[in-house]
C-alpha cells in the first residue's frame, strides 16, 4: 500500500469498524446490576444516597428528605490501550493481520466497565459505601423516625467464595457506572507525528473516562456462606424486610444471583433444578436470575 493521507485514513477506517463490530458483538452483564450515570466534569457529587422517597400520608407540613445528608463523590479516572503499527507492515500489504488485534480491543473496550462493576462488588466487603461502612457490612446505621439508630446487616460471613443477591428492578441500581468520556478508537497516524518519524510506527488505540461507585447498600446481599437453600432463603428474607429510615418497608425484591465460576453448578441447581436432592420439588427454581461472571473470582 502506498502511504498517504487517504489511504492512511481509509486503513483507519478498516481498524475502526473491526473494533465497532467486536464492541458491539461482546455479551455483558453490567447494564443489569448497576446504573449508567453521565458525568459533565472531574467528578460527580451523589446528595441523594440513603433517600428512598417512600410515600406517607400527608397530615401537617410536608416531610422534607434532605439529599445531602449522605453524600458521596465518585471521581472520573483515565483508561487507554494503545498498539503500533509498523510503517514497513503497511507498505508490505501486511496490515490485514492486525485485524484481530482490532477487534480483540473493542471486545475488551466492550468488557471493560463488566471488569470494573464485577471488580467493585467484590471488594464491598471492604470498601466503604455512604454511610462510612463497608458496602458488605453488619452494621449499617441507620436513623429512625425516633432519632434512635440500628444496626442494620446485609452480609452473611463465612470463608468460602463469595455470593451476591441483588435487586435489579429499581430506578436505582446497587451499583454505578460513571461515564465521562466513552469508549472511543482513534490514531495517531500523521506522517508529521514524531512517532512516524522517530519510530516508524503508526499507533492506534481507545481511550475513556469513568469511573465505578456504589449504590443503595439495600439492594444488594454479600455471602461467604456456602451457597445452598437455607443461605439463599435466609439472604432473601433479610432484603425483603429492610426498611427506610422512617420504619417502613422499601419493597426489595432480589432478583439476582451472581456467582464466580466456582459456584456456577450449585446456583444451576439452585435456580435451575425442577426437584432437590432429595426429590422434592425446588421451591427455588426460577426465583432469580442467575449470572456468572469470571470478575468476581479472587
Amino acid at each position: 500500500m502506498i502511504i498517504n493521507k487517504s489511504n492512511l485514513s481509509s486503513l483507519y477506517t478498516g481498524f475502526n469498524a473491526a473494533f465497532k463490530g467486536a464492541f458491539q458483538a461482546a455479551e455483558v452483564h453490567w447494564p443489569e446490576i448497576a446504573m449508567k450515570v453521565p458525568s459533565s466534569t472531574r467528578e460527580e457529587v451523589y446528595g441523594w444516597m440513603g433517600s428512598f422517597g417512600v410515600i406517607r400520608e400527608w397530615i401537617g407540613p410536608r416531610h422534607v428528605n434532605s439529599l445531602s445528608a449522605h453524600s458521596f463523590t465518585i471521581t472520573n479516572r483515565d483508561f487507554e490501550a494503545t498498539v503500533a503499527v509498523h510503517r514497513n507492515d503497511i507498505l508490505d500489504d501486511r496490515y490485514g493481520v492486525f485485524k484481530p488485534v482490532f477487534e480483540e480491543m473493542g471486545y475488551n473496550a466492550r468488557l471493560h466497565p463488566e471488569e470494573l462493576v464485577m471488580g467493585l462488588l467484590a471488594d464491598g466487603f471492604t470498601a466503604e459505601c455512604y454511610d462510612g461502612q463497608p458496602f458488605f457490612d453488619t452494621e449499617h446505621p441507620v436513623t429512625k423516625a425516633d432519632g434512635t439508630t440500628e444496626l442494620v446487616s446485609n452480609m452473611a460471613d463465612g470463608s468460602g467464595p463469595a455470593w451476591y443477591l441483588l435487586d435489579t428492578s429499581r430506578a436505582v441500581r446497587p451499583l454505578i457506572f460513571q461515564e465521562r468520556e466513552p469508549y472511543t478508537f482513534e490514531s495517531k497516524t500523521d506522517l508529521s507525528d514524531d512517532n512516524v518519524f522517530m519510530n516508524n510506527e503508526f499507533l492506534y488505540g481507545v481511550r475513556a473516562r469513568a469511573n465505578v461507585g456504589f449504590g443503595l447498600w439495600q439492594l444488594a446481599y454479600g455471602c461467604k456462606v456456602d451457597l445452598d437453600t437455607a443461605a439463599y432463603a435466609a439472604a432473601r428474607a433479610a432484603m425483603m424486610n429492610f426498611k427506610s429510615p422512617e420504619g417502613r418497608r422499601i419493597g426489595v425484591k432480589p432478583t439476582t444471583l451472581l456467582v464466580p465460576p466456582e459456584l456456577e453448578e450449585k446456583a444451576l441447581q439452585l435456580l435451575n433444578a425442577q426437584q432437590n436432592a432429595s426429590g422434592a420439588s425446588n421451591v427455588w427454581a426460577n426465583t432469580a436470575k442467575l449470572i456468572v461472571s469470571p470478575f468476581l473470582s479472587a
